[in-house]
């Protein structure tokens, strides 16, 4: 990599040492405030940056974090990975995570959807990873459909290579903007956004998962060359090689954050039986999925944000015996809006014991109440424990399920386990 400029070395230099001061006075880990001094003194560093290095941007509503983890964790085989992998995903972010490795040839940026183009243009990477569109904190976001077209235009006007979803209708037709593409069957659990063709409005037939088709225009699902089988628990290859995933991440959807990431270490060199056996080395992404044991009970920490994520954190909690505690707030980073609360289905429920979190409890609990799920309040984790050790003094696990601020809270409760 050439060497930066002298403005553009002292930008780096002062937001490395504003992101240190902000962790050493406990304010937080540095990664916004860094950037955002950097950019003070030069506010054309993250190009600048971004300069000679190969990036992959990864961006989409669910699973950013996750997957951008997973690839860094690939390509270590090849040395540093400059990385924002703990989620400052906004151009501040990306200065601080470029500026904090200048070594690092290789780079993993999480991009906030509503920045990605931005970042595209800036950066210019040689991958954008597309995984999933869905509604999500609709009073600082625009429509998906929208999120999606500035996409496609963005693509089109790049010589970025996508790896993309293709059996997420918004996804791919962003991605079939883009003059290469590497298409992956990754699945599509939650449809509710994506039941009309992105190109003309008609109605998508979806009669055979994960085919979909515009009868009208004629847009229709790419053909893809990497796929995953979460029945068999299998990663297909362009080669027709099946290799058996064996993740430490639960679920299908983090099957499918597996085989994008696969896709995207093999445009990099690295063969995918070698990128698997290392993302199995992954057992949980700044406190996802992570247990911690408090008052004798394993509590499974789940971050769900929005109707597609919280679909998925239900299939994979533990069989029904197993309380759960679901906690929403609605701060900035959330979303104000907790409209989204009505678009989840929550009658898988039914049979559990439930308890309600958060500042916004009183919704989620006329939620729950109108699917006919049975609930009881509290105001703290412990409460919860030691309520049901009082009821059931063999209780050993309990699953939690909370969106952003509730669970970036829950885990400064238990010191921010990782």
């Amino acid at each position: 990599m050439s060497e930066l400029p002298l403005r553009a070395q002292l930008a780096s230099v002062l937001g490395r040492s504003a992101a240190g001061l902000s962790r050493a006075t406990g304010r937080g880990d540095g990664s916004v405030i860094g950037g955002k001094i950097a950019l003070k003194v030069e506010p054309d560093l993250l190009a600048k940056l971004a300069r000679g290095r190969r990036l992959a941007l990864v961006s989409a509503t669910n699973g950013k974090t996750t997957t951008t983890r997973l690839i860094s964790q690939a390509l270590r085989d090849l040395g540093e990975v400059a990385t924002n992998e703990h989620g400052a995903n906004m151009p501040t972010g990306h200065i601080t995570a470029l500026s904090n490795n200048r070594s690092a040839v290789n780079g993993v940026l999480e991009v906030d959807e509503k920045y990605l183009p931005q970042v595209l243009v800036a950066t210019q990477p040689e991958f954008v990873v597309l995984m999933n569109l869905s509604r999500d904190q609709m009073d600082r976001a625009s429509e998906i459909n929208l999120l999606a077209k500035r996409w496609r235009i963005a693509l089109g006007k790049s010589n970025t290579r996508v790896i993309a979803n293709a059996d997420d209708p918004l996804v791919a037709w962003a991605g079939l903007g883009a003059p290469h593409a590497t298409w992956v069957s990754a699945g599509q659990r939650w449809k509710e956004d994506s039941w009309c063709c992105p190109e003309c409005g008609g109605h998508l037939r979806r009669e055979q998962d994960p085919y979909w088709a515009c009868p009208e225009c004629g847009l229709s699902r790419p053909q893809t060359t990497w796929s995953v089988d979460n029945d068999s628990d299998v990663l297909v290859t362009p080669e027709g090689q099946r290799i058996k995933l064996r993740l430490n991440l639960p679920g299908d959807a983090n099957r499918s954050n597996a085989a994008i990431a696969a896709a995207t270490a093999a445009g990099y060199g690295l063969h995918p039986e070698r990128t698997v056996e290392r993302l199995r080395e992954i057992t949980s992404v700044a406190g996802r999925y992570t247990s911690v044991v408090t008052m004798g009970v394993e509590v499974r920490l789940l971050l769900s944000k929005n109707p597609a994520g919280w679909l998925e954190s239900f299939a994979v909690l533990d069989p029904p015996a197993t309380p759960v505690i679901l906690s929403v707030n609605a701060q900035i980073p959330d979303g104000k809006d907790t409209s989204w609360l009505w678009d989840v289905d929550y009658r898988v429920l039914r049979d559990r014991r439930v308890f309600v979190m958060g500042e916004r409890r009183t919704d989620l609990a006329l939620r729950l109440e109108t699917d006919g799920v049975r609930f009881e309040t509290a105001d703290r984790v412990d409460e919860v424990l030691a309520k049901l050790k009082a009821e059931q003094p063999g209780l050993t696990k309990v699953d939690l399920i909370a969106n952003y601020t509730a669970f970036q809270q829950i885990r400064t409760a238990y010191g921010r386990v990782q």
